[in-house]
């Protein structure tokens, strides 16, 4: 049986060892440009389009053609999606499931809302190999994985929060204040998969400082963390130094946001993934 893992971009990975992978791009849609979240985006031109553009952007998930082509030929199919609560495409995925299923008797696809974005799609998809590669039937994996997501959990510090005021995401009063203060919203992936604001803070040292108290005061232990940046590897370090410092744990997985993330993570902002036990 030939099993394959599928995502789509925001999980800014674009290769696994071990499996067969691949990524199925969303879009960010600024005035008459479409910018492909693929291997080929230009993270900088997109993010110098929306600040000459001006007004209001967009962005747009897979269609479930794309979603059915990116299976292939693959008997059990793994789907990650990113939230729900934020995005169609998991809609989507669910429709290529039906469609797929329908057409091939016998194939399985399994669609997995991750209820979240970026380095917390990195720990599910990592999760789905390891447990694959132990030679786990697909269909316990599936279980294994909705048991693992209550020990997976993500939080952010968002240098701006423009694009997601532009969105109606985040009062657009409430964002512009934010901006002239330089104060960073720091927040979770609730257990419905939205944004949840859980604080504030000014600087990097001080978003470390919070963001670790934070996993803390949620159950982390030393546990596997991922951490993604837009256009701010010194506080992602710092980050990572301050977990390897209070915990032990060598963060090996640093790596800058692709376009979908730098969208809603605009420059300055980091993502921290992260397991409880």
């Amino acid at each position: 049986m030939s099993v394959k893992i599928v995502s789509d971009s925001s999980s800014d990975t674009l290769s696994i060892e071990g499996v067969d992978y691949t990524t199925v791009p969303l879009h960010i849609i600024v005035g008459e440009e479409d910018f492909v979240d693929d291997e080929n985006v230009n993270v900088l031109a997109m993010q110098a389009a929306i600040d000459k553009f001006g007004g209001p952007t967009s962005t747009s998930c897979p269609s479930p053609h794309d979603w059915i082509q990116a299976f292939g030929d693959a008997d059990d199919v793994f789907c990650v999606t990113i939230t729900s609560g934020l995005s169609g495409s998991c809609a989507s995925a669910e429709t290529a499931k039906r469609m797929h299923e329908s057409d091939h008797p016998g194939r399985h696809v399994y669609v997995v809302d991750s209820l979240s974005t970026g380095p917390e799609l990195t720990l599910i998809i990592e999760k789905i190999r390891d447990l694959l590669l132990e030679g786990i039937p697909a269909a316990e994996v599936y279980e294994q994985v909705k048991e693992y997501q209550k020990r997976t959990h993500l939080l952010y510090a968002l240098g701006s929060v423009s694009n997601l005021a532009n969105n109606g995401r985040v009062n657009p009063l409430v964002a512009k204040g934010l901006g002239l203060l330089g104060i960073r919203i720091i927040g979770t992936a609730s257990e419905e998969g939205t944004l949840q604001i859980l604080d504030k803070a000014r600087g990097d040292k001080k978003t470390v400082k919070t963001i670790l108290e934070h996993m803390i005061a949620m159950g982390y232990n030393g546990g596997k963390v991922s951490i993604a940046h837009n256009a701010n590897l010194d506080c992602a370090y710092g980050m990572a130094k301050a977990i390897q410092d209070s915990f032990g744990y060598t963060v090996t997985d640093v790596h800058q946001t692709r376009a979908l993330d730098s969208y809603y993570a605009e420059q300055n902002s980091i993502l921290v993934g992260f397991e409880t036990e």
